[in-house]
């Protein structure tokens, strides 16, 4: 076993300080960005926000897409039915907003997820008068400037789509909040070389003429995810996706037992349904992780019990955790950077990305193999089956 742990620990070791290095260069690019100017580039733009009930904070995300600092836009908040409890709240923010801002009754969709519907259903009722589509989630709270940074990549001709990604903010005390966030912290982090960036539907922006090319409605048709069907487009067309640090979106949430794991079981289904590979290779790193650390506690522990010595062991099994701290640190570091208007709230809550981060590989791990054996995950109390990327069923509402 000594000679296992020694090769799992080292293994761990060098992966932990190519993790480190690259967070330095998304702490120095965060950094960079954050204190570029947008540029000049102001096409007109269709912001799509989905809706489905209520959620912390509510309103003010809201509120928050009809206040950007942006000359010629206009919003649309899209849901399945006119009962929903977001319905009055949408409509308060529309009867207020200084610009153009609309309230779309999608229906209940039959082969694609309810999210996926209200965007296809709000981008026919905007028609072709936009030059370009950004797609928003509702429980996410971007600043006024974030409109103007989001869509200026689309300058170049060469860029496919810019996309940037959340940062959970737990409203208040609770562990399952804590570890929501610091489960959700190094997604950010991964982002950046075009090479492996994903959309992330809660902030991203495409040219419509792009949008229609590639052909995401008629993929939507039949889509449980808006942003992974719309990557893998892009993909196959060759065009590049744009991550931007500097439109990191702050998300205010509070999540208990039952919506963390639902929340993180659904992301990695969704991963093994539309990126399999991605999956894959995340499912080993956790587990070369996991088998280090009960490895090294058996041999520390089996030491012990006869006396013989196991600082090294002991020394050894904490230096991967200790990097994951540092890279949480410096994932710290950049966001307070990016959203210097939150900065009091992150500090106060700075144990969450940085002490929780070694026990995040353990809860990913259990996310990825459950992933493994099922295809059904419930969203916003509706329960599908992803039976392919381009086959959804729904299964109840």
């Amino acid at each position: 076993m000594l000679y296992l742990f020694y090769i799992l620990v080292i293994e761990q070791i060098l992966q932990g300080l190519y993790n480190l290095w690259d967070t330095l260069r998304w702490y120095q690019t965060a950094r960079r960005r954050a204190m570029s100017h947008q540029g000049f580039y102001a096409p007109s733009v269709a912001v799509f926000c989905p809706l489905k009930g209520t959620e912390p904070g509510l309103e003010l995300n809201l509120e928050a897409l009809a206040r950007f600092d942006y000359p010629n836009y206009e919003v649309f908040f899209s849901l399945a039915e006119l009962g929903d409890p977001a319905r009055k709240i949408a409509e308060r923010i529309v009867a207020g907003s200084k610009h153009p801002a609309h309230v779309i009754l999608a229906g209940h969709p039959k082969e694609c997820s309810e999210k996926v519907n209200n965007l296809r259903a709000a981008i026919e009722q905007a028609g072709g008068k936009f030059d370009v589509y950004v797609f928003c989630d509702s429980d996410g709270r971007p600043g006024r400037a974030w409109l103007s940074k989001l869509v200026a990549p689309l300058a170049d001709a060469r860029t496919g789509a810019a996309t940037t990604f959340r940062w959970f903010l737990p409203q208040i005390g609770g562990m399952w909040s804590a570890l929501a966030s610091a489960w959700n912290a190094p997604m950010a982090t991964f982002l950046g070389p075009q090479n492996r960036n994903y959309c992330w539907g809660g902030g991203t922006a495409i040219r419509r003429e792009v949008f229609e090319a590639i052909g995401v409605a008629d993929a939507w048709r039949t889509a449980a995810s808006d942003d992974l069907s719309l990557t893998q487009l892009l993909r196959s067309n060759n065009l590049a996706i744009d991550f931007l640090p500097e439109c990191l979106v702050p998300s205010v949430m509070d999540m208990k037992a039952h919506s963390f794991f639902e929340f993180t079981e659904r992301q990695m289904i969704l991963l093994r349904v539309y990126a399999p590979k991605v999956w894959a290779k995340a499912l080993f790193a956790h587990l070369l992780y996991f088998s280090m650390l009960v490895s090294g506690v058996a041999l520390a522990a089996a030491n012990l019990f006869t006396g013989a010595p196991a600082f090294h062991v002991v020394f050894l099994l904490l230096t991967p955790p200790l990097l994951a701290i540092l890279r949480g640190v410096l994932r710290l570091a950049a966001v307070i950077e990016l959203l210097p208007e939150w900065k009091e709230q992150l500090l106060a809550r700075g144990w969450i990305w940085t002490l929780l981060a070694p026990v995040v590989p353990l809860f990913s791990l259990w996310n990825h193999v459950l992933a493994a054996f099922t295809r059904r995950i419930t969203w916003r109390g509706t329960r599908y089956e992803l039976k392919s990327p381009t086959q959804t069923r729904i299964l109840a509402r």
